[in-house]
């Protein structure tokens, strides 16, 4: 019988190509059993801080795993869970358990010699069309629209743009230029590609600029706005969904289950983003896409960090037809094309979801000690 016997953090630190190589961080948990089996699990951090506390976070929870059977996976993250109420629901608490969380079902699907779609119940379909992700940072809206008119030339099935990020593209800021720069973008990927816009949490929208922004968008096919207004602001996002025809996504920062439950509630949003490495790892996102599909609702996973959660939100994303798409960054970046030997990518338009044990993908530690972070 395997048993936990080494649990460990980390943090890199890398450039984002998709980011106009704006650095990035994120923080891994690794466990490993007697018999040197090796688990991996993400918290998408970010902030040197954060970094730091989650880091802290996880060795003071490694108690709870160490000695542990890797296939009593889901006692342990509950016990993970109830310690870390303690500490807070949210923030440091919900990333540090996010890690350990997807670390754990990574473990045991290796030990057991089961894929995460497996471990799951299954998959509903064996391919997800694909979505390139990515943010515009040049400062000629025409070389914007014609990279991004590029990817779906390239099989991609829409593109969704970040607004108000590094770079010089402005987008997000000027009502005309963010008009015209949708126009180009419609000539550019063709009149089949969804678009969607997410307006980065830089950008300060009020009510009346993103309804009129949002309906001039939609005379161009506009498939959803993406948190257009801050996630507490229901009233705000009513009178979005009052005056505008396009989906409507929002939830991206959510940590727990009970506050998707409290979103859901709320009537407001279509389409719900999860990242696993934020809301509770690969329990927390299972337990939204019930919700979800209870709802009649529509997910979209917010897989903009490794191929650590890249790898468990595709395969959660297969166990639902309510999902819409999946995110792929369409520049090549080190934590997706240099973190494993196997990186994720699309063929004709569509993914599916890894069958190897766990979360079915080769970390190269090397690659790790490459981009580490030393304390």
């Amino acid at each position: 019988m395997s048993r936990i016997t080494k649990v460990e953090s980390m943090t890199l630190e890398y450039p984002e190509p998709n980011d106009n190589n704006t650095l990035r961080r994120v923080t891994l948990c690794r466990l490993e059993t007697d018999d040197g089996v090796v688990g991996w699990g993400e918290a998408i951090t970010m902030w040197a801080e954060a970094c730091h506390a989650t880091e802290v976070m996880i060795d003071g929870l490694s108690d709870l795993l160490i000695g542990r059977d890797p296939l009593d996976q889901q006692v342990i993250s509950r016990q993970v869970a109830e310690r870390a109420w303690w500490f807070g629901p949210e923030g440091i608490a919900s990333f540090a358990r996010s890690a350990i969380d997807i670390a754990l079902w990574d473990l045991r699907g290796k030990v057991s010699g089961q894929s995460l779609v497996q471990m799951l119940g299954g998959a509903v379909t064996d391919r997800i069309p694909v979505l390139a992700s990515t943010h515009a940072f040049d400062p000629s809206l025409e070389v914007e629209a014609e990279r991004h008119g590029r990817y779906v030339r390239d099989g991609f099935h829409g593109v969704k743009i970040g607004l108000g990020k590094k770079g010089d593209a402005r987008l997000g800021y000027e009502y005309d230029r963010d008009v015209r720069f949708m126009q180009l973008l419609r000539e550019a990927v063709g009149p089949k590609a969804d678009i969607m816009f997410d307006r980065g949490q830089h950008l300060k929208w009020d009510v009346g600029h993103a309804v009129k922004l949002t309906k001039k968008w939609e005379e161009y096919g506009l498939r959803w706005i993406e948190e257009p207004l801050e996630p507490w602001d229901v009233q705000g996002f009513r009178q979005i969904r009052s005056h505008c025809t396009s989906l409507i996504a929002t939830g991206e920062r959510c940590w727990t289950t009970e506050q998707y439950l409290r979103l859901i509630d709320t009537g407001i949003v279509d389409v719900i983003g999860c990242d696993p490495g934020r809301a509770g790892g690969i329990t927390g996102f299972r337990e939204l896409i019930l919700a979800v599909e209870k709802a009649q609702l529509w997910f979209n996973a917010h897989a903009w960090s490794s191929a650590i959660v890249s790898a468990a939100s595709l395969a959660l994303s297969a166990t639902s037809h309510r999902v819409v798409y999946f995110e792929l960054k369409p520049i090549d970046n080190p934590m997706q094309n240099e973190l494993v030997s196997n990186p994720f990518w699309h063929e004709g338009g569509y993914i599916s979801p890894r069958t190897a044990p766990g979360l079915g993908i080769d970390v190269d530690e090397k690659v790790v000690a490459k981009y580490r972070v030393r304390r």
